[in-house]
C-alpha cells in the first residue's frame, strides 16, 4: 500500500491511497460468504453458493463493493498510521479507481490537529495566592458547620429573610385553578431566590395562616411561561437558631473535646487547602502563560463537534430541572445566546489546550501504570457516588479506559509544566512545590495512620 499526503490547509489533508488488489483478498474472500449467507439459489444451501455461481446470478460488482465496505476503514486507519497525521473527525472516502485484480485507489479527506512546535516552559513566572490563614477564614469555616447544626424554631412574628415557611401554593389562570400547580406543605427559606419571580417579595411579612396572591410568570409544566396568579398560604413560620460557639459545640460537631482544638484542627486544614490551591493556581497559570505564546488554527468540525456536544448537554439539563428554556436561563442570570458564546470560547480552548498537552506527553514520553489508573478510577467514583467496581466496569464496556488514561497523562504533562515555572505568591514569597508536595503528603500519611490507630 502506498499512502500520499497532500495539506489543503493547516487543519485539513487529502490522503491518497494506492493498494495492490492482493491486499484485499481477506475482505474478498469475507464478502463472498456474506453475500452467500444473503442470496438464495436454488440447488444451494444458504451460505454454500460458490463465488462463481455468485459472479455469474448477481455480478461481480456486488462482490467488489462488499469488499470494499469491508476493506476500506481498516486501510483508511492503516494509511493514518503510516502518515503521521491525527484526525479528529471522520474522514470523507470516495474511490477513485477501481482496476479489478490489479489495484484499488481511494482518497480521504479529514480534518486533522495542526502542526505546532510548543515554545520552552521552563522558568515561566507565575504569581499565586497567599496561602496565609486568616481569623476570618477559621470564622467561615466555623460559620458553615453552625449552619449545618442550626434549628428552626417557630416564631409568632411576620416572615423575614432568612426565615423558613411551610406554605402550600396553588396557581390560577383566569380564575381557573391548575392542577399540576400545586404544591402542599413546601419548606422554603425566604430570600434563597426562587426562579417563580414575585415569591421572595410576598413571603416577606406574612404570618402564620396569612394567605396572599401575587401575580407571576410560570416556569414549568404545560402552562410554562404563561402569566398566572399564585396563591400562598403560609401555615407556619420559623427562624434558625445556630448554636452557641463553645466546647459542647465542639464536642458535638467533631471529635475535639474543645472549642480550640476545633478551631486548631480547621486552621491547619484551611492552610492545606490553600497549599492545594497555589499547586492548582501555579499548574493552570503556567499553562495559561504556555497557551498564549501559540497560535494554533482549531480544525472548524472539532470545533463543531464540541460545541455541539455541550449544547446537547445543555438540552438535557433544561429538559431535568422542569423549568422552561427562559426559567433556567433566569435561574443562572444568562442567556441562550450568552450561553452558546462561552461554549465556543470555552470549546476553541479546551481543544487548543488539548492539543498542547498531547504534544507534551509525547515530548516527554508520558505513559500510565496500573496504580495510577486505579486511583483515578477510585477518585472519580468517589465524585460520582458509585462503587469503583461499577465505574471500572462501566469504563470498560463502553471503551472509555482510553479516554480515562488520556485525562491522566494530560493531568501529569500540566503538572511538568507548573512544576518548571517560577512561582511566588501576592507577598513576593518564592513558592517551592516540591516542599508543599511533601508538606501535603506528610498530612495525608498522618491522618491515615490517626484513622488505622482509631479503628485498632
Amino acid at each position: 500500500m502506498k499512502t500520499a499526503v497532500e495539506e489543503l490547509s493547516p487543519t485539513r489533508v487529502k490522503l491518497t491511497v494506492e493498494v495492490p488488489f492482493k491486499e484485499l483478498e481477506p475482505s474478498l474472500q469475507a464478502a463472498y460468504k456474506k453475500v452467500a449467507q444473503q442470496v438464495r439459489v436454488p440447488g444451494f444451501r444458504p451460505g454454500k453458493v460458490p463465488a462463481r455461481i455468485i459472479e455469474q446470478r448477481f455480478g461481480r460488482a456486488v462482490v467488489l463493493e462488499e469488499t470494499l465496505n469491508d476493506a476500506l476503514p481498516k486501510l483508511y486507519s492503516q494509511a493514518v498510521d503510516e502518515s503521521d497525521v491525527f484526525p479528529v473527525a471522520q474522514p470523507e472516502i470516495e474511490v477513485t479507481k477501481i482496476e479489478d485484480g490489479e489495484q484499488v485507489e481511494f482518497t480521504a479527506e479529514v480534518d486533522v490537529r495542526p502542526s505546532f512546535d510548543v515554545p520552552d516552559y521552563e522558568g515561566a513566572e507565575i504569581v499565586v495566592d497567599v496561602a496565609e490563614v486568616t481569623d476570618e477564614d477559621v470564622d467561615t469555616q466555623l460559620d458553615a458547620l453552625r449552619q449545618r447544626f442550626a434549628t428552626l424554631t417557630g416564631v409568632e412574628r411576620p416572615a423575614a429573610n432568612g426565615d423558613y415557611v411551610s406554605m402550600d401554593l396553588r396557581a390560577e389562570i383566569d380564575g381557573e385553578n391548575l392542577e399540576e400547580q400545586q404544591a402542599a406543605d413546601v419548606s422554603y427559606e425566604v430570600g434563597a431566590g426562587s426562579v417563580l419571580q414575585g415569591l421572595d417579595e410576598a413571603l416577606e411579612g406574612m404570618s402564620a395562616d396569612e394567605e396572599k396572591t401575587f401575580r407571576t410568570t410560570l416556569v414549568g409544566g404545560e402552562n410554562a411561561g404563561e402569566e398566572a396568579d399564585v396563591i400562598i398560604n403560609v401555615k407556619s413560620v420559623k427562624e434558625k437558631v445556630l448554636p452557641e460557639l463553645d466546647d459542647e459545640f465542639a464536642q458535638l460537631a467533631s471529635e475535639f473535646d474543645t472549642l480550640d482544638e476545633l478551631k486548631a484542627s480547621i486552621s491547619e486544614q484551611a492552610r492545606r487547602n490553600k497549599l492545594i490551591e497555589q499547586v492548582v493556581q501555579s499548574r493552570e497559570k503556567a499553562l495559561e502563560a504556555l497557551l498564549e505564546k501559540i497560535d494554533i488554527p482549531i480544525p472548524e468540525s472539532a470545533l463543531k463537534s464540541e460545541i455541539d456536544a455541550r449544547k446537547h448537554n445543555l438540552e438535557h439539563q433544561i429538559a431535568d430541572s422542569g423549568l422552561s428554556r427562559e426559567a433556567y436561563f433566569r435561574l443562572y442570570q444568562t442567556t441562550e445566546d450568552e450561553q452558546f458564546a462561552e461554549f465556543e470560547e470555552i470549546s476553541a480552548k479546551a481543544l487548543k489546550t488539548g492539543f498542547v498537552l498531547d504534544k507534551i506527553v509525547k515530548a516527554e514520553d508520558i505513559n500510565v501504570n496500573e496504580q495510577e489508573l486505579t486511583d483515578f478510577v477510585v477518585r472519580r467514583a468517589m465524585q460520582l457516588g458509585v462503587a469503583p467496581n461499577t465505574l471500572a466496569q462501566h469504563l470498560a464496556d463502553n471503551d472509555q479506559l482510553t479516554l480515562a488514561m488520556m485525562e491522566i497523562v494530560r493531568d501529569k504533562a500540566k503538572t511538568i509544566v507548573g512544576d518548571a515555572a517560577k512561582v511566588t505568591d501576592e507577598a513576593g514569597n518564592t513558592i517551592d512545590l516540591k516542599a508543599i508536595y511533601a508538606e501535603l503528603d506528610n498530612a495525608q500519611q498522618g491522618e491515615e495512620l490517626e484513622d488505622e490507630s482509631a479503628e485498632s
